[in-house]
């Protein structure tokens, strides 16, 4: 009976190629950095897997990028070959990651005297205009936060997984929202922070949310503009690029 229960639990029995495959604890993980294939070659009935799965950021503009999209959950799962695919991050919308049925979807690109882009969580709205961010989607990512309405003032945060993008103010731009934590790869770790905002004006910058979110600029400080941190989903702050997703898969042995 114990043997039984253990073939037909939610992991047990299962034996899979694909992505860097480490263990922790009672678990076996697969994680992917770059696209590939998940091959199932073994899965007894009722079994599933866990998941998590990142987009790419979207890249700054006078408003930080927003995050890429995340999604965490169980997956049921059969003896067959599961494509994977990361999204890239970049300087205008972040890309699509997807394992199996799931899609998280790339954040938004900040606003360039625009709003954000709507994405899997918001970029911010770019100052002199006050415009507002994008939207996030819902159990992916928030909006990304509004610009201030003078030139020079500070444009908004991208949004990130758990939190919403700060809107920018006459004094400061907006920080990108805090991500989500997890630890499905046996560490807790952050990801899909928003970019920070930045302004062409001498005010304070933006700073990127936990999780991989980059920090804007000023134009008083230039080239301290970060990009999103590759395989996070973070987006990239004001002036830079979103980094990539990740796509981790676990089970229990």
């Amino acid at each position: 009976m114990g043997m039984m229960q253990l073939l037909l639990g939610s992991g047990g029995g299962i034996f899979a190629t694909g992505g860097v495959i480490t263990t922790s604890g009672n678990y076996r993980i697969h994680t992917f950095t770059s696209s590939g294939t998940l091959t199932v070659t073994s899965a007894p009935v009722g079994s599933t897997v866990e998941y998590l799965v990142v987009a790419g950021g979207g890249g700054g503009g006078l408003g930080g990028g927003g995050a890429g999209g995340m999604r965490t959950g169980t997956l049921s799962i059969i003896t067959s070959a599961y494509p994977v695919t990361v999204g890239a991050g970049g300087a205008g919308n972040g890309s699509d990651s997807i394992f199996s049925t799931i899609t998280s979807t790339g954040g938004g690109r900040g606003g360039q005297v625009s709003v954000g882009a709507n994405g899997g969580s918001g970029g911010g709205g770019s100052m002199a205009g006050a415009y507002a961010g994008g939207s996030g989607i819902a159990g992916q990512g928030n909006n990304g936060g509004s610009g201030a309405f003078h030139s020079g003032t500070g444009s908004g945060g991208g949004g990130g997984a758990g939190v919403s993008g700060q809107s920018g103010t006459n004094n400061s731009s907006g920080n990108g929202g805090n991500g989500l934590q997890s630890s499905i790869s046996g560490t807790a770790t952050y990801y899909a922070g928003g970019g920070g905002g930045g302004s062409n004006g001498a005010i304070g910058i933006g700073y990127g949310g936990a999780g991989g979110g980059g920090q804007g600029y000023a134009s008083n400080q230039i080239g301290n503009a970060t990009a999103g941190l590759p395989n996070t989903g973070g987006g990239g702050g004001a002036g830079d690029n979103g980094g990539s997703g990740i796509v981790i898969i676990r089970y229990e042995v």
